[in-house]
């Protein structure tokens, strides 16, 4: 069954027994500030939600967006239609480590956003839906392929935008500097002030030089369980 769901400026298909995006996604979306942008990739794309919201962003950039998963790829496919986005927006329905195999992929992003399987596998409750266990823990694809195929993909000096596990991050400084990328801004995601983080957005440059930024912390929820100013914003509120 699929529903028919509205988020900001766009229309999104999902099913509703699979993989559904979640707040992850928006604050991923609202990570990414570039003034310009030409050339983007969605590696795990899902439903299409980051890649959509970023086609509407930058109305100059293509964009593709990349999903392992048949079923997903074609719900990718009808977003597109739906949102008006078909010339612009393109889906494809290969494992991500295929691309190292497509030279006229090597170089040519200027970004790279991905929200992957951040769990390694025997580690938090697997999902008994496939789809969902697919986009959360590290079945098909693991941090390492995931930053390798990045980093092929980027232009020098191009930007990757990932959303992770804190508890990952050392794991992630090691191998993103293994292939080239330097993280260059964090933003710690907190579910209320009084907890501590869940999430980080993580920024990255192919070829950059050492500096980090550290943000101010995003909180989804105040006190009372209500969503923050913040929060509504990602929303379109």
């Amino acid at each position: 069954m699929i529903t028919f769901d509205s988020i900001r400026d766009i229309k999104i298909c999902q099913y509703k027994d699979g993989y559904r995006f979640s707040i992850d996604a928006l604050l991923l979306f609202s990570f990414v500030n570039l003034q310009r942008v030409y050339n983007i990739v969605d590696l795990g794309a899902g439903s299409g939600i980051i890649g959509i919201l970023l086609a509407k962003k930058y109305p100059n950039a293509q964009v593709t967006l990349v999903e392992l998963q048949q079923r997903l790829a074609r719900l990718s496919e009808r977003n597109i239609f739906d949102n008006e986005l078909i010339g612009r927006v393109q889906v494809v329905n290969k494992d991500i480590v295929e691309l190292l195999e497509v030279k006229e992929y090597y170089g040519k992003y200027d970004v790279v956003v991905s929200n992957p399987p951040f769990r390694k596998l025997n580690t938090g409750v697997v999902s008994c839906v496939d789809e969902r266990a697919i986009a959360r823990h590290e079945i098909k694809i693991s941090l390492a392929d995931l930053i390798k195929t990045s980093s092929y993909l980027l232009k020098s000096n191009g930007r990757l935008f990932i959303i992770y596990l804190p508890e990952r991050l050392v794991e992630v400084f090691a191998v993103m500097r293994k292939h080239s990328l330097e993280v260059k801004r964090l933003k710690f995601i907190h579910s209320k002030v009084s907890t501590d983080s869940k999430m980080v957005l993580i920024e990255a440059v192919k070829d950059g030089k050492q500096s980090l930024k550290v943000e101010s912390p995003f909180f989804i929820y105040d006190e009372e369980g209500k969503y923050t100013q913040q929060a509504l914003q990602l929303f379109g509120d």
